[in-house]
């Protein structure tokens, strides 16, 4: 019967520890790194759903925009088809203000009525207004996507 203390029986022994030890070692690091790469592809799923799902937020603001310009267009197109045509006529009051004297209570000025502006001037007024209305729109569908992505990404956390 070999002794305990042969360097032979120690060897062996203390050998098949660090074998075990090691062999624990490299399962464990590969248990780690299979875990770690389903724990990767389970967050892309969800990341790719939250881009599908900010994606198609983007394609319904983007239009509902291109409906509302659309429909706007048209109404300015009318508008401007019945300026021309006189059914609509824009129209400004003009008032002349008078100097007051020193002893004579001021005068608010004196009314002449309206003047009537020509068609091309007033589709160029009424222009201004509708590139405001434009770009009014244009930012309250950023804000509305900028407010459907915080929710989205703040409800999936």
């Amino acid at each position: 019967m070999p002794s305990l203390f042969n360097p032979y029986v120690l060897l062996a022994f203390v050998l098949s520890v660090l074998g075990a030890f090691g062999g624990g070692y490299y399962k464990g690091g590969q248990d780690e790194e299979t875990r770690q790469q389903l724990e990767i592809a389970g967050l892309n799923a969800q990341a790719r759903q939250k881009e599908q799902a900010l994606v198609s937020a983007v394609n319904a603001q983007a239009i509902q925009l291109t409906k509302a310009n659309q429909n706007a267009k048209f109404l300015q197109q009318k508008r401007n088809a019945d300026i021309d045509n006189g059914l609509i006529k824009l129209r400004l009051p003009v008032s002349c203000p008078v100097q007051a004297t020193g002893d004579a209570p001021a005068a608010s000025g004196a009314n002449f009525g309206t003047v009537e502006l020509q068609p091309e001037t007033a589709k160029d007024i009424l222009a201004v207004g509708d590139d405001a209305d434009s770009t009014v729109r244009k930012l309250n569908t950023c804000i509305s996507l900028y407010n459907q992505v915080r929710e989205t990404l703040r409800s999936s956390k």
